[in-house]
């Protein structure tokens, strides 16, 4: 019989050769070793299957999946094809793990029958590495797991969950057609059940990638993503979702508008800061981050100047 590990790690790579080594490093050492890892080669032209191939040659739970580049969600899906794990942790080639992230994940869903999604607060990391003041908490806005992750996905990027692999015979894979938000339309579907439960850890188990490179968003396909999110939200669950889409837009907009400090464009900063304060500007009252947000925007020059302090130069 063939052995059939814990949990699969499914990393989609694509050209990622400066940073692969740290990602596939944390998931060697980790506390927790019954998992398979299936590093996606989405049709890098850098270094980044040699890399792989180094740990695939060293170490047999490691393993070199190649295809034609797809996008990210589609990566995702060619890992989700090959996995063997009851469980999926996801890793994105650019982000490291704690040693304990599996091991405190798993046991949760071990015990917990009624938890299909686990996922931890986390820290930015620099280019190089350097851990910096970041943080994500991971608190969702509203004890309504739905509800609140139409507002925003507190999940926070696409390293941070494991959940259970029959989730994906439940709900389907990532949308391939979504070019941006792929991973919080998957989480919507799974609340959309309303079968199971997402479970918080409160300590750092994940370290997120912000480089300076990167930085050039395409945010019009950002909010075009978003938008069919919400439209796709709405569809399955309209009665529930439709008091909610003004304040969910509220949060888009203010979403975008700090990708857009981010970037470096204060004007489309501005612009989208005040469409949210039309949409329900109630948000920068109750949430603390979206004040912080508002007032990032107002203060854009100096806003700038302290992301470069914290991650190098954005120019």
């Amino acid at each position: 019989m063939a052995y059939t590990p814990k949990v699969s790690v499914v990393v989609p790579a694509y050209n990622v050769s400066g940073y692969l080594e740290a990602a596939l490093f944390s998931v060697e050492c980790q506390s927790f070793g019954d998992y398979e890892v299936l590093i996606v080669d989405d049709g890098s032209t850098d270094e980044t299957a040699e890399i792989a191939l180094t740990f695939s040659r060293r170490d047999s739970r490691f393993q070199l999946l190649q295809k034609p580049n797809g996008g990210l969600s589609s990566a995702r899906n060619y890992g989700l094809h090959h996995a063997q794990g009851e469980y999926i942790a996801l890793l994105d080639g650019d982000d490291t793990y704690h040693p304990d992230k599996l091991a405190v994940h798993i046991a949760k869903l071990d015990k917990s029958p009624e938890i299909g999604v686990t996922y931890s607060a986390s820290r930015a990391i620099r280019d190089d590495g350097q851990v910096t003041f970041m943080s994500l908490s991971g608190k969702p806005i509203v004890n309504n797991i739905l509800l609140a992750l139409l507002c925003k996905n507190f999940i926070g990027h696409g390293s941070n969950a494991v959940f259970r692999r029959c989730l994906i015979d439940e709900v389907g894979e990532f949308d391939e057609t979504l070019r941006s938000s792929e991973d919080i339309d998957f989480w919507l579907r799974i609340a959309a059940t309303e079968r199971w439960r997402f479970y918080r850890e409160p300590r750092i188990l994940c370290y997120y990638r912000v480089r300076p490179s990167g930085l050039s968003f395409n945010v019009a396909q950002m909010q075009r993503s978003q938008e069919q999110v919400l439209k796709s939200a709405y569809e399955r669950s309209p009665e529930v979702v439709k008091p909610m889409l003004p304040t969910a837009y509220a949060y888009m907009y203010r979403y975008l508008a700090r990708i857009s400090v981010t970037a470096g464009d204060l004007t489309q900063a501005a612009a989208f800061i005040n469409q949210a304060w039309v949409s329900d500007r109630s948000i920068f009252f109750r949430d603390p981050r979206s004040l912080l947000t508002l007032i990032s925007v107002r203060l854009a020059p100096l806003t700038k100047l302290i992301l470069q302090q914290a991650l190098g130069s954005v120019e």
